[in-house]
């Protein structure tokens, strides 16, 4: 790894922070990409919800689902008023689903503990649940002008490549320089609303990480950066270690009755995909349960399975930390009043929430095509800052 400056703090030669500041705003307006959330004046309820939706997920799977979250909770009162599981069902398909639930805590502290109001005090924003540091600066900066810093993956590596920084993902000392030079150059602007957004767009569409190459020539401190002058572009910052994915096996049971209903279920309150609403899901660790185990599982539900089972399709769905592998099995009813406060009957999927993978499993039944294997078109983003927009 390239050795740290002696002067980590310094400033590129010959420069100073108004200066920096100044040719990013300047750069802004023009690079700005056209987002939803990017309102005049800005909300800050719905930077609040934007910035819940962002993190750890690309812009592009937030676009829609945002649009929809709003038209549906257009208030902070409307979102605390709302139940969890209306706001789940509109947080489908956004993984992550603890996000959801911390946004829904922190509007009903906000309508109760703030007459509704959204807090412009950063410390008081981290006090609300699921703010942290990051969310409460970006909120205080973007909506009310004021500056606090900020520091994701995206803005930590745009400050480390300026300053030609090579760093370590777990070096503490890189976290706290870049939270300090963070707040000295957002201090230093016209307006810290401008400087911050603009610091996010740069190393989300200009200065991104690798393996892609950094967009030098549209760069509005090209001639300041350190890296690209010392040709340390890709070296910054340094890779990360592969995390180590755990291993799951699903079989999802879809049955469906006389009347075209399937079987769902609530799981449980905690763990992966917690509350979430799927097809009868049995799981095992590392290895895919017996024919006993499933039949067993069916027949508790009111359930039958056939012989041999038909099986209409498997895929797998990779999260950060696991990889999930599914089949689905053709199952019938035996009697359909088996329903319990967490499992029930249902026409569709609409109104619950549901992940991404289980409307996967849904659509092996419901689609043409069925039986045939599926693949996922792509991996899931993993749970990083840096490519949230």
């Amino acid at each position: 790894m390239t050795a740290r400056p002696a002067s980590p703090a310094a400033s590129p030669t010959g420069s100073t922070d108004a200066a920096i500041t100044r040719e990013l705003e300047a750069w802004f307006p023009a690079a700005a990409r056209a987002l939803p959330w990017r309102t005049s004046p800005r909300d800050p309820y719905n930077a609040l919800v934007a910035e819940a939706m962002l993190q750890q997920t690309q812009v592009s799977r937030v676009i829609d689902r945002y649009t929809a979250f709003i038209a549906r909770f257009p208030r902070v009162n409307d979102l605390a008023g709302a139940s969890e599981g209306d706001v789940l069902a509109m947080w489908s398909g956004l993984g992550y689903y603890r996000r959801a639930r911390l946004l829904h805590a922190a509007a009903k502290a906000i309508v109760t503990d703030h007459h509704g109001v959204v807090p412009h005090d950063p410390e008081v924003l981290r006090s609300l649940q699921g703010v942290g540091r990051y969310t409460a600066g970006a909120i205080t900066s973007i909506a009310f002008d004021r500056p606090a810093p900020i520091v994701d993956g995206n803005v930590r590596r745009v400050l480390m490549r300026l300053h030609g920084r090579a760093f370590a993902p777990d070096d503490r000392d890189a976290e706290r320089w870049a939270w300090t030079r963070a707040s000295e150059l957002v201090h230093a602007s016209a307006s810290p609303a401008v400087f911050n957004e603009a610091l996010m767009e740069l190393g989300a569409t200009v200065c991104v990480p690798p393996p892609a190459a950094p967009r030098c020539d549209q760069c509005p401190w090209a001639g300041r950066c350190n890296a690209r002058r010392e040709g340390t572009t890709n070296q910054i910052p340094a890779p990360k270690a592969a995390a180590k994915q755990r291993v799951v096996c699903c079989i999802s049971l879809l049955a469906r009755d006389a009347r075209g209903r399937f079987l769902v279920e609530q799981r449980p309150s905690s763990g992966m995909w917690a509350g979430m609403w799927q097809l009868p899901t049995l799981e095992r660790e590392t290895r895919w349960p017996d024919d006993a185990a499933i039949r067993d599982f069916a027949a508790i539900r009111g359930l039958n399975l056939p012989t041999p089972a038909e099986p209409l399709g498997t895929f797998t769905h990779q999260t950060t930390h696991r990889i999930v592998r599914f089949r689905v099995l053709a199952a019938s009813p035996i009697a359909c009043n088996r329903k319990s406060a967490s499992r029930t009957w249902v026409d569709s999927f609409d109104g619950l929430g549901v992940s991404s993978a289980q409307q996967r499993a849904l659509a092996l039944g419901i689609t043409p095509g069925r039986g045939q294997t599926t693949t996922p078109s792509s991996r899931p983003t993993p749970a990083r800052r840096s490519p949230r927009r």
